[in-house]
């Protein structure tokens, strides 16, 4: 199948060839999943962080590898070290901007070649606690610009304060 072909397909077919959907994107300048500019929160030369497109909940983000890795045991240890603390970070300022109860932290890179990457899914009070938060329904992204323009700022604080690159 040729590359004019591939885009014609979906994430989920992409990853059932074996095509890395999130480098396929890359690659296309976002044919994939379109443009992200209202979602992306930070970028650097080893990760991007951004609201998902299709979020379980209100605040739902991920953090994701620039490079391409299968999961986290394949990564450099400082890439994980980089995801664990911006992953940190990120809850307490989700916590903060949407008043949320809690955020989970989960990875599930599953299929033949998808691209490493961590969810952080928060838990609002009026939610039950537990696993099936994991699993709860998405909407469509809903773009809040009080929201976004606050979490980037102060995510864009802490890696100017920390100094990272």
């Amino acid at each position: 199948m040729d590359e004019k072909e591939l885009m014609k397909l979906s994430a989920g077919e992409l990853t059932d060839l074996g095509v890395c959907p999130t480098c396929f994107n890359r690659k296309h300048n976002g044919a994939i999943f379109g443009d992200n500019s209202d979602k992306l929160l930070y970028e650097d030369k080893d990760i991007e962080c951004f609201f998902v497109g299709n979020p379980r909940a209100p605040g739902h983000m991920c953090i994701s590898t620039m490079e391409h890795y299968h999961d986290m045991s394949q990564a450099p240890d400082y890439i994980n070290e980089k995801i664990i603390r911006f992953a940190k970070q990120f809850m307490i300022i989700l916590k903060a901007v949407y008043q949320c109860e809690r955020v989970y932290l989960c990875t599930m890179c599953d299929g033949l070649n998808n691209h490493y990457h961590i969810q952080l899914i928060p838990r609002y009070s009026y939610e039950k606690r537990g696993s099936r938060n994991f699993t709860k329904e998405r909407h469509g992204y809903v773009y809040d610009g009080d929201k976004y323009n606050k979490v980037k700022s102060l995510i864009s604080k802490y890696a100017s304060d920390n100094k990272i690159l």
